[in-house]
C-alpha cells in the first residue's frame, strides 16, 4: 500500500517551464522626435476599463454597451465556462467514483432450465429477489496520467480566462477605434461645411460682379467647379460615416437600423501612456499570456501520453445485501461484498501509444513556436505605436503651422484680389489650401487617437496610472481645442 501511494506521488513527463524570450531594454524612438518624451510611471498596471483615461462620455458610455450585450463576448464566456466544466470533469477523475442502489424482483424459475446438478430435479419456483448495496471504484493514478490531464485542462481554463480578457480588449478597442473614426469624420464634415458656406458666398460675390462685367465667366465657372468638389467631397464622408456608426451599431448588440450616433465635436485630450519595460509585456497582454498557457497545456499532455507506457491499476469494491424476504434483507446473513482490482499492461500496440507521444510532441512545439511569435509580435505592436505617435505628434505641429500659414495666404490673396491686384485663380488656390490643410490636420488629429487606442491594446488593455503628459503632447492637446 505504501508502494501505491509513493508511487500515486510521481507523474511521468517533462515538467513545465516558460520558453525564454531574449526581450529589448527599452523602447527606441527617433533621434529626430527626441523632444517626444514618454510618461513612465512606476508601477503601471492594466486597467479593465482603460477608456475612461480618454474622459469622453459618450465613448463610456458606448463601451458599456458593448460589453453588456456585444455577442461574441458572450460566447467568448460561454467557452470560458465550458472550459471550468471540462476542468471541473477531469478533476472528479483523481477521486474514487462512489454509487448505492437497490433492486426488487419477483420472478419464476423454469423448471425445464437445465440441470446443475444431475442428481436433483428443477423445479418451477416463484421466489422473490431484494438487494441492496454500495460499490466504488478508484483508479489509482501510479505514473500521474490523470494528474497530468488535470495539468493540461488546469492550463486551458487559464488560458480561457486570458481568452476571455483578450477578447474584451479587443472588443472595447475596435469601439474606440471606429468611434474615433467617426469623430475624424465629423471634424472633416465641419471643415467642409464651414469651406461650402464660405465658397457659396464667393459664389455669389463673383456673380454679382459679373452681372455689372467686372469679371468673366470663367472665374465664376472656377468658383463653380470648386464648390461642387466640396459638396462630393461632403456626401462621400456622409457614407463613411454611416458604414462606422454601423460597426458601432453592431459592436454594441444593436441593430443598424435603429441605431444613430449624433455629431459631436467636443475637444478632446489623448492621455500620456505608461509604456513601462518591453518584458512586461509578458505579463501584461492578455493574448501573450493565454499563448503561454497554451504551451503549459501543450507540455502537460506529453506527460499523458507517456504515461500510457506504464501499466494502470483500478480497484472496485462492493458491499450490499441480498434477500429473498425484505424483512431480512439488512440481516447478517444477507451480507454480501468484494474486493477487486485490475492490473492492466499493454504489451503491444503497433506504435499507437509512440504516435501519441509524437503528436503531444508536436502540439508542444506548435505552441511554443505560437507563443514566441505572441511575443514578438507584441514588441512589434508597442513599438510602432510608440514610433507613430512620436511621428504624428511633429506632424500635427507641422500641420497646424501650415493652416496658419494658408489662413494667412487666403487673406492676402483676398485682399489683393479686392485692390485689383491678383486674379481670381489666387483666391481659389488659397481656398483649396485652406481646406486641404485643415482637412489634414483633422486627420492627423484623428490618427493621434486611433494610435492612442492602438497602443492600449498593443500594452494589454490600458493602464491605470494617471500619467503626467510631455510637454509636445500638452501643446498638442492645446491647439487641438482651439
Amino acid at each position: 500500500m505504501l508502494l501505491c501511494v509513493s508511487l500515486a506521488g510521481c507523474s511521468v513527463g517533462p515538467d513545465y517551464r516558460r520558453a525564454g524570450l531574449p526581450a529589448p531594454q527599452a523602447w527606441r524612438i527617433d533621434p529626430e522626435y527626441s523632444y517626444w518624451h514618454r510618461a513612465e510611471p512606476a508601477g503601471a498596471s492594466l486597467d479593465q476599463s482603460w477608456w475612461n483615461a480618454l474622459g469622453i462620455d459618450e465613448l463610456d458610455a458606448l463601451e458599456q454597451r458593448a460589453l453588456e450585450n456585444n455577442q461574441r463576448l458572450r460566447e467568448a464566456v460561454a467557452h470560458y465556462d465550458q472550459a471550468q466544466a471540462v476542468f471541473a470533469a477531469l478533476s472528479s477523475a483523481q477521486l474514487p467514483e462512489v454509487g448505492v442502489g437497490a433492486e426488487a424482483a419477483r420472478a419464476k424459475i423454469s423448471a425445464n432450465r437445465p440441470l446443475t446438478e444431475y442428481g436433483s430435479p428443477n423445479y418451477s419456483t416463484v421466489q422473490n429477489d431484494f438487494r441492496a448495496g454500495a460499490w466504488a471504484s478508484w483508479e489509482i493514478d501510479l505514473f500521474g496520467r490523470l494528474r497530468r490531464a488535470v495539468e493540461a485542462a488546469k492550463a486551458d481554463t487559464q488560458q480561457s480566462v486570458d481568452d476571455l480578457a483578450n477578447a474584451r480588449v479587443a472588443l472595447t478597442v475596435q469601439v474606440a477605434y471606429a468611434y474615433f473614426e467617426l469623430r475624424t469624420i465629423d471634424d472633416e464634415r465641419d471643415v467642409l461645411g464651414h469651406s461650402i458656406k464660405w465658397q457659396q458666398k464667393a459664389l455669389d460675390f463673383l456673380m454679382a460682379q459679373e452681372r455689372f462685367r467686372q469679371v468673366s465667366q470663367l472665374s465664376v465657372l472656377q468658383q463653380q467647379t470648386q464648390l461642387d468638389t466640396t459638396r462630393v467631397q461632403l456626401r462621400l464622408l456622409m457614407t463613411q460615416r454611416t458604414q462606422y456608426e454601423h460597426a458601432i451599431a453592431t459592436l454594441i448588440g444593436e441593430p443598424a437600423p435603429q441605431f444613430a450616433l449624433a455629431p459631436n465635436r467636443t475637444p478632446y485630450t489623448l492621455p500620456g501612456l505608461p509604456l513601462g519595460l518591453p518584458s512586461e509585456l509578458l505579463e501584461r497582454r492578455p493574448d501573450v499570456a493565454a499563448a503561454e498557457r497554451q504551451m503549459a497545456a501543450a507540455n502537460a499532455r506529453i506527460g499523458g501520453a507517456r504515461a500510457a507506457y506504464f501499466p494502470s491499476l483500478a480497484l472496485s469494491p462492493t458491499l450490499g445485501w441480498d434477500s429473498v424476504r425484505f424483512a431480512s434483507l439488512f440481516s447478517l446473513p444477507s451480507l454480501v461484498w468484494s474486493l477487486s482490482g485490475s492490473f492492466g499492461e499493454t504489451l503491444f500496440d503497433g506504435g499507437k501509444r509512440a504516435a501519441g507521444i509524437a503528436y503531444a510532441a508536436a502540439g508542444y512545439s506548435a505552441a511554443q513556436a505560437h507563443y514566441r511569435q505572441a511575443v514578438l509580435t507584441a514588441f512589434q505592436q508597442v513599438q510602432d505605436g510608440v514610433a507613430n505617435l512620436a511621428v504624428l505628434d511633429a506632424a500635427r505641429q507641422e500641420a497646424q503651422v501650415a493652416v496658419a500659414d494658408v489662413r494667412r495666404l487666403l487673406t492676402l490673396a483676398t485682399y489683393r484680389y479686392d485692390n485689383g491686384t491678383a486674379d481670381y485663380l489666387d483666391v481659389i488656390f488659397a481656398q483649396r489650401q485652406v481646406l486641404s490643410n485643415e482637412r489634414e490636420d483633422r486627420r492627423i488629429r484623428g490618427q493621434q487617437a486611433r494610435t492612442v487606442v492602438y497602443l492600449a491594446k498593443a500594452l494589454g488593455g490600458g493602464w491605470r496610472d494617471n500619467a503626467p503628459v510631455s510637454a509636445q503632447q500638452r501643446s498638442t492637446q492645446q491647439t487641438s481645442t482651439r
